[in-house]
């Protein structure tokens, strides 16, 4: 079980948004780079990487923080937003980036899903966001007629290495995870989840816990002292260890 901590980027800053509104920012660091390396200092195992301006542009804007991110910290990063096209798949992999997170372009292209699992196998997770089931699209900004569930399914064919579903109702939110909708999505495929949106306490980090994800991304909470990273990997580590 990873907790994955958050990075947004947008504008060269370290950010967060509420209910992915572009216009409802909050700033937590000038420094994208020391945050990277506070989170490892803290012990977190992996890095949940996001550039927002990218996901809004539909073109990777802030890439040269990435690339900065990888060359100074010691622990793997997954990373989406704006990407496309297979070249910009290919040159963020090339930075160091462990993996790539494809939202908007996998449901407007499931073929092109399908070869990037083939091109770079192990290395390929599917971002679903969705509000009230449907899947949303472009930043968070438009809705689709399709359901979370049907494109998890469709996308599972292809043999992704993680779905990442975050429930943007609750994202930024501090109000609780959609424990509802994130077990109906492990019911209905064999793909490795991992949960995103909402989570704010430690009540929140103890129950996903117990359910058969992959790991949880973390984000507001972390920067606004409501969890504690060493507290809740700490309770995380020990929750697993007596499954």
């Amino acid at each position: 079980m990873i907790i994955f901590p958050a990075i947004d980027l947008k504008g060269g800053k370290c950010v967060r948004l509420t209910q992915g509104k572009k216009d409802e920012e909050t700033v937590f660091s000038d420094d994208p780079v020391d945050m990277a390396k506070l989170w490892e200092d803290q012990g977190a195992q992996y890095l949940h990487v996001v550039d927002l301006d990218g996901a809004f542009d539909g073109l990777p804007k802030n890439l040269s923080i990435v690339e900065q991110i990888v060359n100074n910290i010691n622990i793997p990063i997954e990373f989406g937003g704006g990407l496309r096209t297979t070249e910009s798949v290919k040159s963020v992999l090339d930075l160091g980036v462990e993996r790539v997170i494809i939202g908007t372009k996998a449901l407007d292209s499931p073929s092109w899903v399908e070869e990037l699992c083939s091109l770079f196998p192990g290395r390929v997770a599917v971002g679903i966001d969705a509000k009230n089931g449907k899947v949303a699209v472009h930043g968070w900004t438009s809705l689709s007629e399709k359901t979370a569930i049907d494109f998890a399914r469709e996308m599972e064919k292809f043999s992704p290495c993680a779905i990442i579903f975050t429930d943007i109702s609750k994202d930024g939110m501090l109000q609780g995870p959609n424990i509802e909708s994130l077990k109906e999505l492990l019911s209905s495929i064999k793909t490795p989840v991992i949960a995103s949106g909402g989570i704010s306490s430690l009540k929140d980090i103890e129950y996903i816990c117990q359910l058969p994800v992959e790991g949880m991304i973390v984000g507001k909470a972390l920067y606004t002292g409501h969890i504690k990273f060493s507290e809740a990997k700490q309770l995380c580590d020990s929750i697993c260890l007596n499954k």
